[in-house]
């Protein structure tokens, strides 16, 4: 890809432009929105939007390279917290609320993207940190021993389905519903569960369109 600095002002301009449309429709409307629609949303041609950005993949892991850093950061002050079930409580209530903000952003944080290197070892690094927050928490004694991965998913497509609504609402919803579900892995009082059912992180999302 040409790098930004050498490109003309009206090639700048138009890279700038077809960002923040991108940015917009996945938010709005999930990683799926066609490339076209992205073009047309920036005042630009499909010719155009390709010559800056050849994939799908390249668009989307520029546009949520920053969102992917935040998340990782949010993992990060989770382990830096000395008390690890407030740690693992603040990162799920913090990446939920990314999640409402920003519909596309889980799906691409769980789509892989072999390619661009630098947002998998991001990416790869804050699965790993969340794995080890929720070891910490068990390791405490106050996140219930039976809690599995799949709770996580289950949380987080609960909150998506919440994220759908509008504005304030969703936000006010998906905070409401992550009190509840943060008292529910408690391990206090805790009571048998049904059994997981066998779900991953990777079930949150269809893969990208390439």
């Amino acid at each position: 890809m040409e790098p930004a600095e050498a490109m003309r002002a009206d090639a700048r301009h138009n890279r700038a432009r077809i960002l923040d449309a991108a940015r917009e429709a996945f938010a709005t409307r999930g990683l799926d929105v066609p490339m076209a629609a992205i073009a047309r949303r920036a005042g630009v041609g499909v010719a155009t939007l390709y010559r800056r950005f050849p994939s799908r993949e390249s668009l989307i892991t520029e546009v949520f390279g920053d969102e992917l850093a935040a998340c990782a950061s949010v993992v990060d002050e989770a382990l830096a917290d000395p008390d690890p079930w407030r740690g693992f409580c603040a990162a799920i209530e913090k990446v939920c609320a990314m999640q409402v903000a920003d519909r596309g952003f889980t799906d691409a944080f769980l789509t892989a993207f072999p390619e661009a290197v630098d947002y998998e070892r991001t990416r790869m690094r804050a699965e790993r940190g969340f794995a080890e927050v929720v070891r910490r928490a068990k390791a405490t004694g106050r996140l219930r021993a039976d809690f599995e991965p799949a709770d996580l998913t289950l949380l987080l497509k609960a909150n998506c389905a919440v994220a759908t609504g509008p504005g304030e609402i969703a936000a006010a919803g998906s905070r409401r519903l992550v009190a509840y579900l943060l008292q529910a892995f408690r391990a206090e009082h805790a009571a048998p569960l049904p059994p997981a059912p066998p779900l991953t992180l990777g079930h949150l999302h269809a893969p990208a369109a390439r």
